[in-house]
């Protein structure tokens, strides 16, 4: 018997896959109509612990009476409609209520990061007070995980409120009426990864937010329909601060009546087979996670005694695909039933509320082998040959949802033909109205015509969009195009002592010009394996990608990631440049 069925709780009953009521795809002016229609059925949502506990059973039912009654608290406490929320974000039924009061209340919601990503509690209480100042905050809410640091973190703003979800709870449900909630209205400030700049706020609509959910089920899931024999059930422990999480496994299943099983994002890299038993157990047909979720629970090895035969959509984003990782991770689960196929790749960003395009369902990774070389001199992603020594594996994302442009376009703005790498831009309902309070910032990207410029890299193969990277990353070395996730790919491929994201690379000026720095997270102690290790990696630099590059060891954890998990570059670029890591 697995852990997780080891700890069910026998108290509660989960929510059921089948509503009960008619099937609509997101087809609503807004998120609480969405859920009023929700709460008419019986889904909802079930929050688990790490350990695969069933803490808490939500039906949309019930959350709809709380959120009322959690909307009237907070116009009750002095918040007017369009005013922001911030808050921490816990994998919780507190955070649901709150959101969603919030949304009924005619408030803005800024989902916030728990401290899983950032270098200790100074550092976490820095940024997160950014994220505060930056939405404009009247209200600041902190689950009791991190409730010690309340006073740190909300410390001389000008709030109408900070506090705990419990202190909020006790505040009088006063007997206002509530506001009429407009599609042109904010819906939640989705704050950016912060990969390469610290986080701004992106503002999401109602309209732009419920456009992205239709599209989503209808088209890139494909939900099956309520008169199907088959169900469908969603399995989550992305972070609801992240799009992915917020988008993808909290707005979207509700919006078209799913039932969803949420574990905690801050326990799932110590428990990740606690994810694949879940689905397991509660016979769930859709997850997703980014390449490094698939890499720890393959490193944990097979197991037989579940069964992932139900897992029809085992999604993938937030990152740039690693095709390695997932081929290890389908060979490994093999046995446990899961199909190769299942796996869907996709592409996104917050700025689009989510989803942009989905690969085609059923068909699993398609890969394109291209001449890495060639693309790096030529800007056009030529196919390799058995003679090319410098291969590189691509994932196709897919192809655009329906009502949404994707175009790929030279430095001129032209749009270029297949095979040819240039930068991407996106267009239509979903996107974003812009940056929260940031004009100049989101002139530099939201053309006046609606075009979003995504500042990814990529090319167009058979009606699908390839992403190759981001183009603040880009190193150029004698006239050479590098990409630096392909330098840190062949040495976490290559090197057994690696791990996905142990390796950090960038280039800086050395006064003679670029030099490339790859910082490199080292387990060893002792000096010779670790002489051994940088000498490896710089052979294997000079042998596959014909450039020198300076190795530098670093402590292990101490390269910096996103809030969402991604390695932020720019931060581990000025880490080094401060000698941070001396």
């Amino acid at each position: 018997m697995t852990e997780a069925n080891q700890n069910t709780n026998p108290a509660l009953s989960i929510t059921p896959s089948r509503s009960g009521i008619e099937r609509r795809y997101g087809d609503f002016p807004s998120f609480p109509a969405a859920l009023d229609y929700a709460a008419q059925g019986k889904s909802g949502f079930n929050i688990y612990s790490g350990r695969g506990t069933l803490l808490e059973v939500l039906p949309y039912s019930k959350l709809r009476q709380q959120a009322h009654a959690t909307a009237r608290r907070l116009l009750g406490a002095g918040l007017k409609a369009g005013d922001r929320v911030a808050i921490v974000a816990e994998s919780d039924g507190d955070f649901a209520r709150i959101f969603f009061g919030c949304q009924y209340a005619g408030l803005v919601p800024a989902p916030l990061p728990l401290p899983v990503a950032f270098g200790g509690k100074e550092g976490y209480i820095e940024t997160l007070r950014g994220m505060i100042t930056s939405a404009d905050a009247r209200a600041v809410i902190v689950p009791d995980v991190i409730g010690g640091w309340t006073a740190d973190i909300i410390k001389g703003f000008p709030l109408v409120f900070g506090g705990s979800p419990a202190e909020l709870m006790t505040l009088e449900e006063r007997d206002i009426p509530l506001p009429e909630i407009s599609g042109d209205g904010l819906s939640y400030l989705q704050f950016s990864s912060g990969s390469t700049r610290f986080p701004m706020g992106i503002s999401v609509t109602q309209k732009a937010g419920m456009a992205n959910a239709h599209a989503i089920a209808k088209y890139g899931l494909q939900v099956y329909p309520s008169d199907d024999v088959r169900d469908d059930r969603c399995v989550s422990w992305l972070p609801l601060y992240h799009d992915m999480g917020l988008v993808g496994f909290f707005l979207t299943p509700m919006t078209c009546q799913l039932s969803v099983d949420l574990l905690p994002t801050r326990e799932f890299a110590r428990r990740p087979n606690v994810w694949l038993e879940l689905i397991a157990r509660n016979k769930g047909t859709m997850s997703y996670s980014p390449s490094f979720g698939y890499e720890l629970c393959a490193r944990r090895g097979a197991r037989e005694d579940i069964d992932l035969s139900s897992w029809r959509v085992a999604g993938i984003g937030g990152d740039m695909i690693r095709p390695h990782i997932i081929h290890s991770f389908a060979e490994t689960f093999e046995k446990s039933g899961f199909d190769k196929r299942a796996f869907v790749a996709s592409y996104g960003m917050a700025e689009t509320t989510l989803a942009i395009s989905f690969a085609p369902l059923n068909t699993g990774l398609r890969v394109d082998t291209i001449d890495l070389a060639a693309m790096e001199r030529e800007d056009f992603a030529r196919p390799a040959h058995e003679r090319t020594d410098t291969a590189r594996d691509f994932v196709l994302c897919g192809v655009c949802l329906p009502e949404h442009q994707i175009e790929v376009r030279d430095p001129a703005g032209k749009p270029l033909k297949e095979r040819e790498v240039g930068t991407v831009f996106v267009r239509g309902p979903s996107l974003m109205s812009g940056y929260f309070n940031r004009p100049e910032e989101t002139e530099a990207v939201l053309s006046p015509d609606g075009w979003l410029n995504t500042g990814d890299i990529g090319y167009m193969l058979d009606g699908q969009i390839v992403i190759t990277g981001r183009a603040k990353d880009l190193i150029i070395i004698n006239a050479r195009n590098i990409w630096p996730q392909d330098l840190e790919w062949a040495a976490e491929h290559e090197v057994n002592s690696l791990r996905s994201r142990d390796v950090a690379v960038f280039s800086v000026d050395s006064g003679e010009g670029e030099q490339v720095v790859a910082l490199v997270q080292c387990r060893f102690t002792d000096e010779e394996p670790r002489t051994t290790l940088r000498n490896e990696l710089v052979g294997l630099f000079r042998r596959m990608h014909g450039i020198d590059v300076n190795v530098v060891l670093v402590p292990p954890r101490s390269l910096p990631q996103t809030s969402s998990g991604k390695l932020t570059r720019a931060r581990a670029r000025a880490m080094y440049l401060n000698k941070e890591f001396e």
